[in-house]
């Protein structure tokens, strides 16, 4: 692959449309869509060294056993999808930070301590270069509606069984699902 050029396409309010043309190992040339949180990519090295752009949280109760996960409406898919708590991490902060900031305006919980914070991964690699960091924590208090006004979401606590039973039945982004079927099968010799 022989990257050519970058082009802005449309400039919304969140993310920026833009088409890259690059040429094959068989010499055709391809025009690739994608998106940005970036609104100014001019070259293949901003293209590959955007800012790690959002916080996706997996947060477990004091006891470890129920995990938070918030259901929310998604215009995208025009359905409510199960998803792990998550934002963008604004300017200035760090995955800590957003983290609880998040948390607390998504669930109205608060973050009690961070045990883990992974390296930061590719939310869609398909069409976005969107970098998130996942951090691992525990929370505690009661949950409260989102103060978002664009946003729909209802958080929960839920057990391994009943997480079971959603995996079943509900939509879930693909990294919460892999997660949830992998800790709901802890322990339990499957």
């Amino acid at each position: 692959m022989k990257f050519k050029d970058i082009r802005k396409i449309h400039q919304g309010k969140f993310i920026t449309r833009y088409d890259l043309e690059y040429e094959t190992e068989d010499g055709n040339e391809k025009i690739y869509e994608m998106i940005s949180r970036c609104p100014d990519i001019s070259s293949f090295d901003e293209l590959r060294s955007s800012r790690t752009d959002a916080v996706v949280m997996i947060i477990h109760d004091e006891s470890g056993e129920r995990l938070l996960l918030n259901r929310e409406y998604r215009m995208a898919t025009g359905q409510w999808i199960f998803n792990f708590p998550a934002g963008l991490i604004d300017p200035g902060e760090t995955a800590d930070i957003a983290a609880q900031r998040e948390l607390g305006e998504e669930t109205g919980l608060k973050l009690l301590h961070i045990d883990e914070i992974w390296k930061e991964s590719y939310s869609a690699i398909g069409f976005s270069n969107e970098k998130t960091v996942v951090v691992i924590g525990t929370a505690c208090g009661e949950i409260g509606q989102s103060d978002s006004d664009v946003e729909e979401i209802e958080a929960r606590w839920y057990t391994k069984a009943e997480l079971r039973k959603l995996l079943d039945s509900e939509f879930f982004a693909a990294r919460t699902q892999a997660y949830c079927v992998l800790w709901s099968r802890e322990r339990n010799g499957l």
